[in-house]
């Protein structure tokens, strides 16, 4: 019998759901529970893919090649679990299958109304396949209880839990408790309106998660109990912590999953494993050493823009037993030439990540030649990694000229475009500015091979990998040969050898551009070995320096 954990949230977003979610979802598996966790978002988008970042942070990507919330990111890290195309859903998407259901003639002529065809379609949702041995399926719920456009997803988990009742489904509502420093007090009137909105739709909550930044009074427990309609129990403080590999076990010792245990009744759970997170909070809270890693990007003012990337740093400074700290520098800042590169003086490793358009490219550019040419380790990521690519053409190879299409449209050497722009039979070509965008995205999880006795097949130890991609434009393999003279080396191609998947400098301390995206699937228990080699040359650095 599958279960279901519905997680909304209350008076401000930005609270942690998704945070929440992913700790509670490993705490049951720490249990021995096999869990599922879906993101439901209100948003008429049909996904994040065209969202700016500046809006919606980062967009994570599956193997299945969905473009979905950042929240995925953190169930995946949490619990292990790869994510599917069939975990996130957005009310943009819900309402393109209903329309196209209508123009199909399916619904027989009937009236289509959110009640009961949008409902029923996030229902469908919800308990569609979670695959085999799943125990819980956890929904979080997007937004804040209240938003007009949440309203229908409300309205679909309030159904669900009539129909399946009481022993298979718990909701959790996450409020905040502030606290009014004027008055010297923390205010429970926030979570009690926030509830009182949930139950005005027909959702009671059984459990409260209260973010708070100091302990809560246990009679101001006692009094969120009574108003809300909940056991004293079932008021979970969810207090600030230093890291959040901290919550699962900071929400363990609060009592939340022996609530969730004891609202379905389950007599015989096993109780939880934490030697993990526990190993992992003691490596981050006692490291032997630190780095500092530059990371040179045009979204950096908004940090959720690489939220995976900083994971992905952190798993690797576990994987290596120091503490990684991270500094934002907005590539923009170096566009201009006359800017000096002194910020990244000092730095003991510079990492280039993903991104689109010409604005901050030339920085990437001049980030890689001072990471090249000053022997810092240097990680190039996608967009990175292109830019990384021009630079060695343009540096080393003598193609002053050389550029992406994607910014450069006429350049006579695109090292970087769409496959159509720049092979007609054998010859380069130049696509008409007129030309309509054209190509398709490479989404999800493709193979490639390795180059033996390359430094990324001794990395991986293997050479064969699969990695997840998100990009439009790849390298133009027929520039290969050239750049190898001048002493880089493509050591991951694409299986039919047309698309550059890995280059690297062997004469660097550590210098690897990949096409791909590795943060994405980077865990603290099992951290990208790319990340944790690339954290390793940065500690080699720290000694040089």
């Amino acid at each position: 019998m599958i279960r279901y954990i519905f997680i909304t949230g209350g008076v401000v977003s930005s609270l942690g759901k998704g945070i929440a979610s992913a700790a509670l979802g490993a705490l049951l598996q720490s249990r021995g529970y096999g869990v599922r966790l879906r993101k439901l978002d209100p948003y008429l988008n049909v996904d994040p893919g065209t969202m700016s970042p500046r809006q919606h942070g980062e967009v994570y990507v599956t193997d299945d090649g969905a473009e979905t919330d950042l929240d995925l990111g953190h169930y995946e890290r949490f619990t292990g679990v790869s994510a599917r195309q069939s975990d996130n859903i957005t009310t943009g998407r819900i309402y393109s299958r209903i329309i196209e259901k209508e123009r199909r003639g399916d619904y027989l002529g009937a009236t289509i109304q959110v009640i009961p065809h949008v409902t029923n379609e996030i229902k469908d949702f919800v308990l569609s396949d979670p695959g085999e041995g799943v125990d819980f399926v956890l929904c979080e719920i997007g937004g804040t209880v209240g938003d007009i456009e949440g309203l229908p997803f409300f309205e679909a988990i309030r159904q669900l839990g009539q129909e399946l009742g009481p022993e298979r489904t718990c909701f959790i509502h996450l409020t905040l408790l502030p606290y009014i420093p004027a008055a010297g007090e923390m205010k429970t009137k926030p979570t009690q309106h926030s509830v009182k909105e949930l139950r005005s739709i027909g959702i009671q909550p059984q459990i409260l998660l209260c973010r708070c930044d100091r302990p809560i009074p246990e009679n101001e427990k006692g009094k969120i109990a009574s108003f809300c309609n909940v056991r004293p129990s079932s008021v979970i403080e969810a207090r600030d912590v230093r890291h959040i590999y901290d919550v699962p076990a900071a929400y363990h010792a609060e009592g939340l999953d022996k609530e969730v245990i004891r609202h379905f009744a389950i007599t015989d759970a096993p109780e939880p494993d934490l030697s993990n997170w526990q190993r992992i909070a003691r490596t981050i809270h006692n490291p032997d050493g630190e780095v500092c890693v530059a990371l040179v990007g045009k979204y950096t003012d908004v940090p959720d823009a690489y939220k995976s990337v900083a994971e992905a740093l952190s798993h690797g400074g576990v994987a290596n037993n120091v503490k990684v700290t991270v500094r934002l520098i907005n590539s923009e800042e170096f566009d201009d030439d006359a800017r000096p590169l002194d910020i990244l003086e000092g730095v003991h490793g510079i990492i280039l990540p993903g991104g689109f358009g010409e604005r901050g490219a030339h920085g990437k550019i001049r980030a890689s030649r001072f990471a090249r040419e000053r022997k810092v380790p240097c990680f190039g990521i996608c967009y990175g990694m292109q830019m990384s690519v021009i630079e060695v053409a343009r540096n080393l190879a003598g193609l002053q000229d050389a550029n992406t299409t994607e910014n450069d449209r006429r350049t006579r050497n695109p090292l970087v475009g769409l496959m159509e722009e720049w092979t007609k039979g054998n010859e380069k070509v130049t696509r008409d500015e007129n030309t309509d965008k054209g190509g398709t995205m490479r989404l999800g999880a493709y193979p490639a091979r390795l180059r033996t006795g390359s430094r990324v097949a001794e990395v991986y130890g293997s050479t064969e990998i699969s990695e997840r991609h998100r990009h439009r434009y790849e390298v133009n393999a027929s520039y290969i040969p050239e750049l190898e003279k001048h002493g880089v080396v493509f050591s991951g191609l694409s299986p039919d050898g047309t698309l550059p998947e890995i280059f690297e400098i062997p004469d660097h301390p550590w210098f690897i551009g990949v096409q791909f995206h590795p943060e994405l699937k980077s865990r603290p228990f099992e951290p990208h070995p790319l990340f944790a080699s690339f954290i390793g040359a940065a500690v080699k650095q720290s000694r040089l320096v």
